[in-house]
């Protein structure tokens, strides 16, 4: 186990990478849309963590990271790859059900499961009543971002599945941060503690999409085939090891926040190249979510 001096704030070099993670994770949403024209969703799925997998493994190979050898983490790493498999399952399944503005509002409850378990095991992880309010008003900023696929009827049938499957997915994400921090993975690399999460996706994925009779194939295009690359190589791989990273230095609980940003970044891209319109409520969305990080970063 690795002895780790970890920060009762977040510094400019984790706000900044938060930022940036939070960025790509809400442009992630437009390349996910784009490619599942062509690409199954958990196939896509498979080809992007199973390539991600790979590519962990030979960074670990090149800096000599170990990754198999017993440090009493095998438990809790496999529960944090099944959660983290769950959560990312219930998120494409879900979407074959309901609206990406929907889901995504249920999928960013998972800031208040991580505030509300996580100071249980770790006192100082509670957030205090200035941060509460933060976490708060960033949420219903998102909310008010999505304001309209809530009030307007969806054509799509059986809603409410694709609802509770966002849910889920915020609950098992929330359930994942946890057991980082909670168990002896929080001494672990951050390359190990993602491959756990990877690999076992990466073996789950596919099996539950045989059993949905999705059809596999490569002979897609080279516009797909980009787009489940970003998804491997900067989402699953950069990304997720500096979110892993940095869940080993900072406090989960204001991290969490974060999150918030990448929703409203989705819809930011949605207006820059998408064409959609900008409205009222992403303006609200983007200064109550602002203010609501500042609030939950206050030291």
């Amino acid at each position: 186990m690795i002895a780790i001096q970890r920060k009762t704030h977040l510094d400019a070099l984790a706000i900044t990478l938060l930022v940036a993670c939070c960025a790509f994770w809400g442009f992630q949403q437009i390349l996910i849309k784009f490619a599942v024209q062509e690409i199954p969703p958990l196939w896509q799925a498979s080809l992007r963590m199973g390539g991600a997998t790979v590519l962990l493994w030979l960074w670990c190979v090149l800096r000599g990271v170990k990754l198999f050898e017993r440090d009493g983490t095998l438990g809790a790493g496999l529960l944090a790859g099944l959660l983290f498999a769950g959560e990312f399952c219930f998120i494409y399944l879900g979407l074959m059900h309901t609206s990406a503005s929907r889901l995504t509002v249920f999928l960013y409850t998972s800031p208040f499961v991580v505030a509300l378990l996580l100071p249980r095991v770790i006192p100082s992880e509670t957030l205090r009543r200035i941060q509460w309010i933060g976490l708060t008003l960033a949420f219903l900023a998102v909310a008010i971002a999505f304001s309209e696929g809530f009030l307007q009827d969806s054509p799509m049938v059986g809603q409410w599945k694709g609802d509770a499957m966002g849910l889920a997915a915020g609950i098992l994400w929330g359930l994942t941060t946890l057991t980082i921090r909670a168990t002896r993975l929080s001494g672990a690399s951050a390359e190990k503690t993602l491959f756990y999460q990877l690999a076992v996706t990466a073996l789950v994925a596919p099996v539950l999409s045989l059993a949905l009779g999705e059809t596999w194939g490569f002979g897609y295009s080279a516009m797909a085939w980009g787009s489940v690359a970003l998804q491997m190589v900067v989402g699953a791989f950069i990304s997720y090891l500096t979110w892993m990273w940095m869940l080993r230095h900072y406090p989960a609980t204001q991290m969490s926040t974060f999150t918030f940003l990448t929703p409203v970044f989705a819809l930011v891209f949605g207006v820059v190249l998408l064409g959609e319109p900008l409205t009222v409520q992403l303006v609200v969305a983007l200064v109550g979510v602002a203010v609501g990080i500042v609030l939950v970063s206050k030291r």
